[in-house]
């Protein structure tokens, strides 16, 4: 026995040796399939970190395999997730001011969302993040629309009475003040939910409508387009110690990889829209449009059930989202 205990320790020890002078090995955790733009932004960075040479490696763990979507944010700022491509709304339980990143009509478009991204009204958002052990590494703001099983969905009008998801706080609150049910899930979710008849209608970015085939459960879809009333912010952090202990060259690469993936992220977001409603003509789902007048409609329910509520539940929530409203 003490020879096996021997022999045990001595493996161990090699092993722990052989790990030491190897490369470091990060866990980057996200819910979408290899297919899905979140995946491809967090690959650009690991394949990026793989070329520098600087002994890293970003091992991706998608399709929710490691943490169910919900649940990352707060193993990341615990330091035993080192990375996570995340909706940032999903971590509005634990900091609500996350919220205000699926606020109903506070994004006009790719380029206006990229701005917000660069502002003053970040920059609040990030000394959050900051406080919980997180960065970001990525931003990134990808845009939706509604989709429904039996009807389409572009007014207020067009929810009452049906079981729909949304994703996020704000979202749920606007719905519901249209006369919506609401069923709270994670975008992954959305196809048995709806094959099973526990959803009648659903929004999510329109990236999710294609990767996950929502086109196979629904008649009708309404693609973001001249107005598009969801947008979500879905940035690749990272634990903030878990960086500052690598090594400068380390952390060098890994930034010169957010950065090419952050420019991949704008401009492929732009195209995800358009690319959805192809694959939504093709499986033969008809394509509603949401007017100018649906918009303003959806935002003064937004206006009194949404923002209302987020300037009274978060201390300095009016000044966050006087911030937000501040960029042009």
């Amino acid at each position: 026995m003490k020879t096996n205990l021997l022999t045990a320790a001595a493996t161990a020890a090699v092993l722990a040796l052989s790990g030491a002078a190897g490369a470091t090995e990060l866990r980057l955790s996200h819910q979408w399939s290899n297919k899905d733009i979140r995946h491809q932004v967090a690959q650009i960075v690991a394949d990026e970190v793989a070329a520098a040479d600087v002994d890293l490696d970003i091992k991706i763990f998608g399709s929710k395999s490691l943490f169910k979507p919900r649940e990352q944010y707060k193993p990341l700022s615990r330091g035993q997730l080192d990375m996570t491509v995340l909706p940032l709304s999903y971590a509005g339980g634990q900091q609500p001011a996350y919220n205000l990143t699926l606020m109903p009509g506070l994004v006009k478009n790719h380029d206006h969302a990229a701005r917000l991204s660069s502002s003053p009204f970040m920059e609040a958002l990030e000394a959050k993040m900051a406080d919980d052990d997180v960065m970001v590494l990525v931003h990134g703001y990808l845009a939706g629309g509604f989709a429904g099983k039996d009807k389409c969905i572009t007014s207020p009008d067009d929810v009452k009475g049906l079981q729909t998801r949304a994703a996020g706080k704000s979202f749920e609150q606007m719905l519901a003040g249209a006369g919506a049910s609401i069923a709270s899930m994670a975008s992954s979710e959305i196809y048995n939910a709806m094959q099973t008849g526990v959803l009648s209608a659903a929004n999510t970015s329109s990236s999710s409508f294609v990767s996950y085939r929502i086109y196979e459960q629904v008649s009708c879809y309404t693609p973001a387009g001249d107005v598009a009333l969801w947008f979500m912010y879905q940035p690749l952090l990272m634990n903030k110690s878990t960086f500052n202990g690598l090594t400068e060259a380390q952390q060098a690469a890994i930034l010169a990889g957010a950065a090419k993936a952050e420019a991949f992220y704008l401009e492929e977001a732009k195209k995800q829209d358009a690319a959805s409603v192809t694959a939504y003509e093709e499986a033969g789902v008809e394509i509603a449009e949401m007017t100018a007048e649906d918009f303003a409609a959806w935002r003064a329910i937004a206006q009194e059930t949404s923002y209302k509520k987020f300037v009274e539940e978060v201390p300095d929530g009016q000044a966050l989202l006087d911030l937000a409203l501040a960029v042009e």
